[in-house]
């Protein structure tokens, strides 16, 4: 089955409607076999198929410290801004922020703003969008009024009343903001951890370019057990899609389920994970799966026959997938399946079977 592409689309509209929300906060196969590994490198064993008790995850390593702290640019009218990749993170000296206040114009007061993770927690040093919008704006709706991309920013502002929002990955934060005659310092609790994937086969890793994954909110335990009622009509789609193996994905606090996908077969697997803010959860999906490569021939070890067009399917007729070629490679569950070649008009076929780990070639015989 082919995947679909991740589409991360930011809206000014939908980061309005946050805004002027702000007063309410935002928001089958078998259970995957799934490891968890933690600061010190152990390794933890997966909740039983039975329990949705989640694992402990590790500290998020913060991002290299922002050389410069100039004011942010104010914009008028705003302008959309790209999403930037999330970069590696990596270890970094903390530094207290706004410790000097910079000289803005004249009828004008600074708004150092920062951010923790929890409220006890250090600040987070990595880069962060920031967006200030005047509190009422015309027709009643918030207006961008700056906006910056930084670990610590600093915003010259008028007098008057403003709302500042914050957000990294999918996880955000609002706060009401007034502005005096004179400086001003806030910090805001941004409840968002990161998640990592990677995928084994029996001891051996799977290449990042062959793992992709989503993630789900809520547990797949729960969600599997309400799929036969009402809940099946109102699955809700992934909160991020087609993530590769090894990326760290920033999420806000909360319990997921990740769907893991290893090949362009039908070798997929679930495993619940959970989030906490400030915390690196590292997850090994386990996959019990294989690669097969098929060859049509004349004779057996002979020349595979080019342009040969080729469908996999179950032995109940469902296709699992379809290409053309000499040597087509397909990943596919351990299991029992059906290789059809047609060539020259003609159709042949081959019973086959999949055992988790063993990559081969299934040679269907021309005749």
């Amino acid at each position: 089955m082919p995947p679909r592409r991740f589409a991360a689309i930011a809206s000014r509209s939908v980061i309005f409607a946050l805004c002027a929300a702000f007063l309410c906060t935002p928001s089958v196969p078998a259970f995957a076999q799934a490891s968890f590994t933690g600061p010190s490198g152990l390794t933890f064993a997966p909740p039983p198929p039975n329990s949705t008790r989640p694992v402990p995850p590790a500290d998020v390593p913060e991002a290299p410290t922002p050389v410069n702290n100039p004011p942010a640019v104010e914009t008028h009218p705003p302008a959309a801004q790209p999403s930037a990749p999330i970069p590696a993170p990596k270890q970094a000296v903390p530094r207290e922020p706004h410790v000097n206040m910079p000289t803005v114009a004249a009828g004008k007061y600074p708004l150092g703003v920062s951010a923790r993770y929890a409220q006890n927690g250090p600040l987070i040093q990595r880069v962060l969008t920031w967006r200030v919008f005047t509190e009422k704006g015309e027709g009643g709706m918030p207006a961008l009024v700056a906006e910056a991309q930084d670990a610590f920013p600093v915003f010259p502002l008028a007098p008057g009343n403003y709302l500042v929002h914050v957000s990294s990955g999918l996880a955000s934060a609002a706060k009401s903001v007034k502005i005096t005659s004179e400086p001003k310092k806030e910090t805001f609790i941004l409840p968002v951890g990161a998640l990592r994937v990677q995928g084994r086969v029996g001891d051996r890793p799977i290449p990042s370019s062959k793992l992709r994954f989503d993630v789900y909110e809520g547990s797949f335990l729960q969600r599997g057990a309400l799929a036969k009622g009402r809940m099946k009509k109102n699955d809700r789609p992934p909160v991020l899609r087609n993530a590769n193996g090894g990326d760290v994905v920033f999420l806000p606090a909360g319990v997921y389920y990740i769907q893991s996908t290893y090949g362009e077969g039908n070798a997929q697997i679930q495993a619940d994970v959970r989030i906490e803010a400030g915390r690196l959860t590292d997850a090994t999906v386990h996959h019990h799966a294989a690669e097969v490569t098929l060859r049509l021939v004349n004779n057996k070890g002979g020349e595979a026959i080019a342009n040969t067009q080729w469908s996999v399917l179950t032995p109940g007729g469902d296709s699992i997938k379809e290409s053309i070629g000499a040597f087509p490679t397909v990943v596919l569950s351990e299991g029992e399946y059906v290789a059809v070649a047609r060539s020259s008009d003609k159709t042949f076929q081959q019973n086959f079977k999949v055992e988790s780990g063993k990559d081969r070639e299934i040679e269907v015989l021309a005749r």
